[in-house]
């Protein structure tokens, strides 16, 4: 199954959220702020990225950014996770080089979905 790179710095978010891909099958990588989270794409080469957007120090923002500028993680699908979803933040996600967007609390069958759906249009 594929691998997932999740950026998130909230333990009990990490937690629930690798538990739940990790028994649908899925391969989970963690990094706890941005940085670390640019890093693991390159080391990584993750299928998709579940990137917080609300980081500390670099934020999911500027890492989405930095991780689409970089030739070897550019083709990343990146998905933001937000718990703070403000009129016209999917655009902003979207600018910063996402290819979708979901909210928090996470309602996994709907990321589920999103995750699907991006690994089968990426391999394509």
């Amino acid at each position: 199954m594929a691998r997932i790179l999740l950026v998130e710095d909230n333990e009990m978010n990490r937690d629930m959220l690798s538990r739940r891909l990790i028994r649908r099958g899925y391969e989970v990588a963690i990094a706890v702020d941005g940085e670390q989270g640019v890093a693991m794409a390159r080391s990584e080469a993750p299928a998709l990225i579940l990137m917080d957007m609300s980081l500390p120090g670099l934020d999911g923002w500027e890492a989405t950014r930095r991780i689409k500028a970089a030739p070897e993680t550019q083709r990343i699908p990146v998905i933001a996770l937000t718990a703070h979803a403000m009129a016209g933040d999917r655009e902003r996600a979207m600018e910063a080089g996402c290819e979708d967007y979901d909210t928090k609390p996470v309602e996994i069958s709907r990321l589920l979905g999103k995750i699907a759906a991006l690994l089968k249009s990426s391999a394509g």
